[in-house]
């Protein structure tokens, strides 16, 4: 039956395998569990259903992949789209929660319609790779800076900005996760953020930091708080435009890359390298974050981590439903995650951001016109702390740089659209305010 439903003999697999497989991609992701809701309730969201919530949306998107697509991709709430959207939308452009709720679901519709229509592929092959390599360069660093942030390290300074903390034992505790991370992921042992997380978390009980949970499993779970909160009436303004765009090319970025590289691994691909079933995934995919934003949490998108699933031999979308099962399981453990201090947390975040700067060895470097622009996305994520003003500085001056060069006839036509989008996501501020 399974062999049939899955197809599981012509991808050279079994259920033994797979079972294995999903296993392993939730060891290896679980720590989003943790991460999620420790960013998102700094915006001002009740913890403990964020918890739930960010089990029951990956397990949904992600046995949704396994039975619609029959890929062992998992979905879950996105890093870098969560701090976005907690950093960027609440915190910055003081946004209520909801509203930004209703951002992530618009930006999940016009994914969704690009998607449907075509024009996605038009969208990505616009922009060039040192840019899209860029974005993901400038959101690790974001994501480290408020790792370091979280984790106390790194802390405020009215001459300086910034300046580095004194010591604490919650950072010591912290710095100790840290390393256990460190150390496993040199061992290239699965599930590494997890298991930092779950060290620190043990210290500074033993420490006193933290109270012990009062149970270990709860049936009594809720999502109440933060389920259908999303207002969508006050997304429809020019100041939020911005910010629905760059998420939703953030996310699209984020797919894209992350589906080819898993799929591929996978054996998904056809003779010529495409992928089947790549545009029914970044369907679900962008379907999954219009869900989420509907239950109460940012981004979904496709995980990376999925390739720790497809190393153990997974190939079909039963791998995808058995991780999807083990998350639902974890919404009984609510309240063992609930006592999960935000610094042991953190270097889960510093982390990510390392495995996400990697991507800078696909920057060109060489050609001046390409360089500058990926340099100040990097930059301007990082320092302004704002990822959509990174991105439309970026591709300003990418369009600018190529007509200086002389070099205006590579810019695509969809590229001077981006480039017209992200002028007036400077300008109409600044209209807005002489009003």
């Amino acid at each position: 039956m399974l062999n049939k439903i899955f197809r599981l003999e012509k991808r050279n697999t079994c259920v033994k395998t797979e079972i294995i497989a999903g296993t392993t991609t939730f060891l290896t992701m679980a720590y989003i569990i943790f991460v999620n809701p420790a960013i998102l309730s700094q915006a001002g969201m009740d913890k403990p259903a964020l918890i739930a919530v960010t089990c029951l949306v990956t397990a949904i998107a992600t046995i949704a992949t396994g039975v619609f697509a029959n890929a062992p991709i998992a979905m879950a709430p996105g890093m870098g789209l969560n701090a976005f959207f907690a950093y960027m939308l609440v915190i910055t452009q003081k946004i209520s929660w909801q509203t930004a709720l209703g951002v992530v679901f618009m930006s999940g519709l016009f994914f969704l319609i690009l998607t449907l229509i075509g024009l996605r592929k038009k969208l990505v092959e616009a922009i060039p790779t040192s840019l899209i390599s860029a974005i993901s360069v400038g959101i690790g660093l974001f994501i480290t800076f408020i790792g370091l942030q979280n984790l106390g390290i790194v802390k405020d300074h009215p001459v300086t900005l910034v300046q580095a903390a004194n010591l604490s034992p919650t950072i010591m505790i912290g710095l100790a996760g840290l390393i256990v991370m460190i150390f496993l992921e040199m061992k290239k042992f699965k599930g590494s953020l997890l298991i930092g997380i779950i060290v620190s978390t043990v210290l500074a009980i033993m420490l006193g930091k933290v109270n012990k949970p009062e149970s270990l499993i709860s049936t009594d779970i809720s999502i109440s708080a933060v389920a259908m909160k999303l207002d969508i009436l006050s997304t429809f303004k020019w100041s939020l435009f911005g910010s629905i765009f760059s998420l939703m090319f953030m996310d699209m970025f984020d797919s894209i890359g992350t589906l080819v590289a898993c799929c591929s691994e996978a054996k998904m691909a056809d003779g010529n390298g495409k992928i089947k079933e790549l545009d029914r995934l970044l369907t679900i995919d962008a379907g999954a974050s219009m869900f989420g934003a509907m239950m109460g949490t940012s981004t979904t998108t496709s995980y990376i981590e999925s390739a720790a699933g497809i190393e153990q031999g997974g190939r079909t979308g039963l791998t995808s439903i058995v991780t999807g099962i083990l998350f639902l399981i974890a919404m009984l453990f609510v309240p063992v995650v609930g006592i999960v201090p935000i610094y042991a947390t953190a270097p889960a975040l510093i982390m990510v951001g390392l495995f996400m700067i990697k991507e800078i060895k696909k920057i060109d470097f060489v050609q001046m016109e390409n360089a500058f622009p990926a340099f100040i996305i990097i930059i301007m994520i990082a320092l302004s702390y704002s990822i959509s003003t990174g991105l439309a500085f970026g591709f300003i001056s990418f369009a600018v740089l190529k007509v200086i060069a002389g070099k205006a006839g590579q810019i695509k036509p969809v590229m001077w659209l981006i480039t017209g989008l992200s002028v007036l996501y400077f300008t109409i501020p600044l209209f807005a305010k002489g009003s």
